[in-house]
């Protein structure tokens, strides 16, 4: 067998076993699901996932941040879509909206919430590469936009950081609640971010 060859299978394990493992996060929870579970679901053994993510934390963190991307790329995308700054802000809420209320990162941010008690660093990697990212790329985008001149009633970093609060609210407010109570509609949604452009004072040019 070739070296190219068995990295190859290496990978397509290590791909099996993290699909296995986020399914068995999210049906049993973190806390009950155990490597055996997830080597029975996975194939393979338990000593190449040992060799592979070290422990159970290492296969948690593989999980969460292969699927808890930042919004940077969806902001990007979202950006690229063209059309003025209101209409951008709110394909970018629309999008942003939809990924985070995914039942699948819904559940992953229960697991974080509940790891937050124990280990501080994971929990700020993961702050790290997803909040923070996406607020940078929303500070950014804001940013050339009032160097080019289009007016708005603040600064980008703070203005950034009200705009996905709006949205983040919700993520956190489904992943504590389990959805009680919550109503989820686009209508809702492009009331907030209306109220978000009129404080701003961000308008159509």
């Amino acid at each position: 067998m070739t070296e190219t060859s068995e990295l190859c299978r290496l990978d397509r394990r290590k791909r099996a076993v993290v699909e296995a493992a986020r399914a068995l996060f999210i049906e049993q929870g973190f806390e009950r699901t155990t490597l055996g579970d997830i080597v029975d679901r996975a194939g393979g053994s338990l000593a190449t996932l040992y060799k592979v993510f070290g422990n159970k934390d290492g296969l948690l963190e593989a999980v969460v941040f292969e699927k808890a991307v930042s919004g940077a790329d969806i902001i990007d995308s979202s950006v690229a879509g063209g059309g003025s700054p209101a209409q951008i802000l709110h394909r970018i809420a629309e999008d942003l909206h939809a990924y985070f209320l995914d039942p699948e990162v819904v559940s992953l941010v229960r697991i974080v919430i509940g790891r937050s008690i124990s280990d501080r660093d994971f929990v700020r990697r993961f702050f790290e590469r997803t909040a923070t990212r996406t607020q940078s790329a929303l500070t950014t985008v804001l940013s050339v936009w009032q160097a080019e001149g289009v007016a708005m009633h603040g600064e980008p970093e703070a203005l950034a950081e009200i705009f996905l609060d709006l949205i983040v609210s919700d993520l956190h407010a489904e992943a504590i609640s389990h959805g009680l109570g919550l109503r989820h509609s686009s209508d809702r949604l492009r009331a907030r971010t209306e109220f978000f452009l009129t404080g701003a004072k961000i308008t159509d040019r």
